[in-house]
């Protein structure tokens, strides 16, 4: 049975698309996705299936919500696996200074080819950094989020390809919580 981690985009911000946690929950569990945890308000959610298509998954996944929720979001589904290699890509890990809660990735719904990446590349972004593997994008806002010179919202415009950013502290307990799933009975 997979550890899977959905990360859905746009919810609980700003007051617009809300939806408890206790209550996302209660959908997985509608949907046979067992263990069902979510991690802060933003819309993030671990839990154990049997479900080999991801892609399937992640479609049920968004079609329950608009039903339950009344609004569409893009739900994008990274295994333990998926997210361990995440973490061990990320471009910044062994330079010094670096602050996490500064280091956003996005995760994307799909792969959007070596051009797109290409075209992604090219944006002109400093002081703000950014590199772009595979589905993921990781972007360091050295003067923090608040005045970044690239908005992130940008790469997956460009990739066109939808996804939703997660802070590194985020994404390192995204990963904390999936292996303590792998390891419950």
């Amino acid at each position: 049975m997979a550890v899977i981690v959905a990360m859905l985009r746009g919810v609980n911000v700003g007051g617009h698309n809300r939806v408890p946690m206790e209550e996302l929950r209660k959908l997985c569990a509608s949907l046979k996705l067992r263990g069902a945890q979510t991690y802060v308000q933003s819309g993030n959610v671990i839990f154990k299936t049997d479900e080999k298509d991801l892609v399937a998954l992640a479609k049920r996944i968004e079609g329950a919500i608009a039903k339950k929720f009344g609004f569409q979001t893009d739900v994008v589904l990274r295994s333990a696996a998926e997210l361990r290699g995440v973490v061990a890509r990320n471009p910044f890990a062994k330079r010094r200074g670096i602050v996490p809660g500064k280091l956003l990735v996005t995760f994307l719904g799909g792969d959007p080819g070596e051009e797109a990446r290409v075209r992604v590349r090219a944006i002109e972004c400093a002081p703000d950094e950014l590199f772009v593997d595979g589905r993921e994008a990781y972007i360091y806002f050295p003067n923090g989020m608040g005045r970044p010179t690239l908005s992130w919202a940008t790469i997956p415009k460009t990739l066109k390809v939808s996804g939703t950013g997660r802070n590194w502290n985020s994404v390192t307990k995204l990963l904390e919580m999936a292996e303590r799933l792998e390891s419950a009975p």
